[in-house]
């Protein structure tokens, strides 16, 4: 799946199968529902779970646990706009 395929799937009513939860976290965020997002980041105990988590917390506007996620992926905190790093993120997965 490319990024483009990616975004078009949000229309869904739910995520294309066999994303993993980092994927699906930035797919439920897409939508809308960052409980859900929120929810799937958390269940990913890997770095780039963590960039994700760190992320969402950004879109939440909580700052400072978006830095200790950030501290956790082992990457600096993101102060770029939400939907650039929104993009990259799911580039960066959808690559691998």
């Amino acid at each position: 799946m490319d990024l483009s395929s990616f975004r078009s799937s949000v229309a869904a009513a739910a995520p294309p199968a066999g994303l993993g939860l980092p994927l699906q976290a930035l797919w439920w965020d897409a939508k809308g529902d960052w409980a859900k997002a929120h929810g799937c980041a958390q269940d990913e105990k890997t770095p780039t779970g963590a960039a994700v988590h760190a992320y969402l917390h950004r879109v939440e506007g909580d700052l400072s646990n978006a830095g200790y996620w950030y501290n956790r992926a082992g990457r600096p905190a993101e102060t770029g706009p939400l939907a650039v790093e929104w993009e990259q993120l799911a580039a960066e997965l959808l690559e691998t």
